[in-house]
């Protein structure tokens, strides 16, 4: 009951935004009563916690799980593209920025996600692809790594939700390409469109 609330509630979350849906409205969808819930969760806010503390953790064994498949960089960069777009896709901005000012210890567990493992996942793809010949050499991976976390959270800036001419997955994905093809060796480039246009 509790793994059945915890997917409710962080796909309610992420489509409607954090503070419009309530207790009631989980139980409801998951079909039990709201003292059910509270004997689960002791309030929202240890909810919200939970909810996205799950949804990171399928990220991370996503990301463990792409690393061993193939060799492992191409297949990463591709299968992490998708799963970026089926977060955002998935994503009301509004949900960020309400855990961004009223769930801080939520934000903040963002925040060591991406600095840690993303930044940790990220620099071992890019030794792993300059020794298989897929990154230019010389570039540096921590500093890449570091750079790319910047253009993510530059993207998840409350700032840019308000934008009209382009989509929060729209940015996303063309700071990705752009990152990509800076990177990438002719080896690498051929390699990435023909598994990217094979999905």
């Amino acid at each position: 009951m509790r793994e059945k609330i915890l997917v409710i509630a962080s796909e309610q979350f992420s489509q409607y935004g954090v503070r419009s849906i309530t207790m009631e409205d989980i139980a409801r969808l998951a079909g039990i009563s709201k003292k059910t819930i509270y004997q689960e969760f002791k309030d929202k806010k240890h909810l919200v916690k939970e909810a996205f503390s799950m949804a990171l953790k399928e990220d991370q064994d996503r990301l463990n799980k792409i690393m061993e498949a193939e060799d492992g960089v191409i297949e990463h960069l591709v299968c992490t593209s998708k799963m970026v777009r089926e977060r955002l896709s998935a994503l009301n901005p509004m949900a960020l920025l309400e855990i961004q000012k009223y769930f801080p210890e939520v934000w903040e567990m963002f925040n060591q996600f991406k600095e840690v493992i993303i930044v940790t996942d990220l620099v071992n793809v890019i030794e792993k692809g300059k020794a298989l010949g897929y990154f230019r050499p010389e570039i540096n991976a921590k500093i890449l790594a570091d750079m790319r976390i910047d253009q993510i959270s530059a993207a998840m800036n409350p700032s840019n939700y308000d934008r009209r001419d382009f989509s929060l997955l729209t940015l996303h994905m063309e700071m990705l390409d752009h990152f990509l093809h800076g990177i990438f060796t002719e080896k690498g480039r051929q390699a990435y469109l023909q598994k990217h246009n094979s999905y």
